[in-house]
């Protein structure tokens, strides 16, 4: 009989700390989602900047080597990030393929024009830069006509900076929130031997010896629950960076480093901070208290 209640004992608690594990390792987890979105907003910000495109149309008239010269101040620019000639021929090439027949058969010439496609830095993606720059290539007596998507341009920085300050204020709530389900989760595991406590500082231990061994084994499970997050998080991020590999997720070692070092520590840390104050709940509780 006595085996038996052992046995059960040990399997309450082993379901015991299994919950308080799983329970700081997925709130972690979500921690880490956050944590990798924030610090990650302007690296994706950019990149989408970066795809937006000033296209430069040149006129018939300009002469091959004005062509050469303006492509190559293009490159040498600092805001720029590519610069592609593209010819009227395969821009006519393009256009065909897009439509899905050869619209000079019916027009009987090519329409389009020579043209310098230039990738900009993201730094300079602002409605205001990209005006200035249009004006200053436009000045230029070889040039035609310069275009790029300015409503998308004024569209994706407004965007970015609402996305960027709920990002952060979403990691706040959850942040919050994580607090809450891992203090209620340890609390739990304690409140199942709060009488323990009581006897144990009825006997004459002091608060400080009765806090440790929960302590300690709370921080063990904390870290437990961090590992759990952590290679989570790092499957997410690989699978992510193979999906999306323009976006160089893994190239910044010291930033992942980082985050997965916050994620670790933040699960020690809500661990002995829960534990703390659970425990000096219920070593300040009086017996009969004990009971409601």
């Amino acid at each position: 009989m006595a085996n038996s209640f052992e046995h059960y004992q040990k399997r309450k608690l082993i379901s015991s700390y299994f919950s308080v594990v799983l329970s700081i390792g997925l709130v972690l987890f979500l921690l880490g989602i956050l944590g990798f979105l924030l610090v990650n907003t302007k690296k994706m910000a950019d990149h989408f900047k970066e795809q937006i495109t000033i296209s430069v149309f040149l006129k018939d008239s300009a002469k091959e080597v004005e062509i050469n010269q303006l492509q190559k101040s293009l490159v040498m620019a600092e805001y720029t990030k590519s610069a592609t000639y593209v010819s009227k021929e395969e821009a006519a090439k393009e256009h065909s393929e897009e439509i899905g027949e050869n619209f000079m058969d019916f027009l009987g010439y090519n329409p389009l024009k020579n043209s310098i496609d230039v990738k900009l830095n993201a730094d300079f993606v602002t409605s205001e830069q990209l005006t200035e720059i249009a004006e200053k290539l436009s000045a230029k007596g070889y040039v035609d006509e310069v275009t790029y998507d300015k409503p998308l341009v004024g569209l994706l920085n407004d965007n970015v900076k609402k996305i960027g300050f709920w990002i952060l204020v979403a990691s706040a709530i959850f942040t919050f929130i994580a607090v809450l389900l891992i203090n209620s989760s340890i609390r739990l595991s304690i409140y199942a031997k709060r009488f323990i406590i009581k006897t144990m500082q009825m006997v004459g231990a002091t608060k400080s010896f009765i806090r440790r061994p929960f302590i300690l084994t709370n921080i063990k499970l904390g870290m437990l629950g961090a590992i759990l997050a952590l290679l989570a998080l790092a499957g997410l991020v690989y699978y992510l960076n193979l999906r999306f590999p323009e976006l160089e997720l893994l190239a910044d070692p010291m930033q992942l480093g980082l985050i997965f070092g916050g994620v670790f520590l933040l699960g020690i840390l809500i661990s002995w901070c829960s534990t703390y104050f659970a425990t000096s709940r219920f070593l300040n509780l009086r017996t009969d208290e004990l009971y409601y």
